[in-house]
């Protein structure tokens, strides 16, 4: 049973070990009880989001994110303290090779939007599909929002675009700058939590300032040497985009790792290869060098685009790799 002076709210803001939670209208600055800042490990089954099981070994660097529900009471009329995290129905994750510990960058979203541009920088269909397998993987709903299309969009990215339409992928072309799309891709959002992830300079913040009018969030330039985006976002920050709308903004991420994510979870994330993968003649065909595969057999009639089967094997070696 739950103490008569806790109260419950959603963590929209977190920094430094000081949390803002949204109660009944209000932000409460939040610190965590002592026995919240324990080490912390994640599941690591592919066929679920990631959870909290138990306190040991691979360290979560934030046992409270952005989006997660908490208990909490307050300690001062506009301070309080968390007491209890609820179990999370959903996560995006960053694992981070260097010490081993995963990054919890926002909690239970039903959304999630994967923004690319077609120039400035310009999509990179590789990098694309590393977000729509870590989100498969986490049990997210991918949306890809394709920003900057007042701005020529060459052939190839068209192609491209009108592959990943093809395979079920849902795909909004937006333009933050001239409002192309803007009001849809607000009705899409609505009754949902979501989230915003893609590349830095591909006009996250500017997506979120047309969204929400008077918003305000900082806007970076594309490095006219190295044609990618400067970080503008530093932190998580969940946003109300209405009564019964939340859209996380999170760091940009120009890499994104594939944790505890095995080889045939990364098959699977392709829909258009997934109804192939139970036709090979051998069980554990890897799709490789395999005779009688299913999967290559239908690249070569031209029924699984060549570069989305290469894109599958590259990353389905990286996972075999460093599982």
């Amino acid at each position: 049973m739950k103490e008569a002076n806790r109260l419950q709210g959603i963590v929209i803001r977190a920094s430094a070990g000081n949390y803002t939670v949204f109660h009944n209208g209000r932000e409460v600055l939040c610190t965590l009880r002592g026995n919240l800042k324990k080490e912390l490990v994640m599941t690591e089954s592919a066929s679920r989001a990631p959870r909290v099981i138990q306190a040991k070994r691979k360290r979560l660097t934030n046992p409270v994110a952005v989006g997660d529900t908490v208990w909490f009471h307050y300690t001062t009329s506009h301070q309080g303290v968390i007491t209890e995290v609820e179990p999370r129905r959903s996560a995006v994750v960053r694992f981070i090779p260097r010490t081993k510990e995963v990054q919890v960058i926002v909690a239970n979203i039903d959304l999630l939007l994967i923004v690319f541009s077609v120039l400035e920088p310009r999509l990179d269909p590789w990098q694309l599909d590393r977000f729509l397998v870590a989100a498969y993987a986490n049990g997210l709903h991918p949306l890809i929002v394709v920003n900057k299309c007042d701005l020529p969009i060459e052939p190839q990215t068209e192609n491209h675009l009108q592959v990943y339409s093809s395979a079920g992928y849902e795909v909004i072309r937006v333009s933050a700058t001239r409002g192309d799309n803007i009001d849809l891709l607000r009705e899409r959002l609505r009754g949902q939590i979501s989230a915003v992830c893609g590349p830095s300079g591909v006009g996250k913040s500017s997506i979120l300032n047309a969204l929400q009018p008077g918003l305000g969030l900082r806007v970076g330039q594309v490095s006219e040497t190295t044609h990618k985006g400067r970080h503008t976002t530093t932190l998580a920050q969940l946003i109300r985009m209405g009564e019964d709308s939340w859209i996380a903004d999170t760091p940009g991420m120009r890499n994104l790792e594939l944790w505890a994510v095995d080889a045939q979870t990364v098959w699977e994330a392709f829909p258009e290869i997934r109804p192939y993968l139970d036709k090979c003649y051998f069980p554990d065909c890897q799709h490789d060098t395999e005779p009688d595969c299913a999967v290559k057999e239908a690249v070569e009639e031209g029924k699984i685009d060549r570069r989305r089967y290469e894109s599958a094997l590259s990353l389905a070696k990286e996972s075999a790799e460093s599982g």
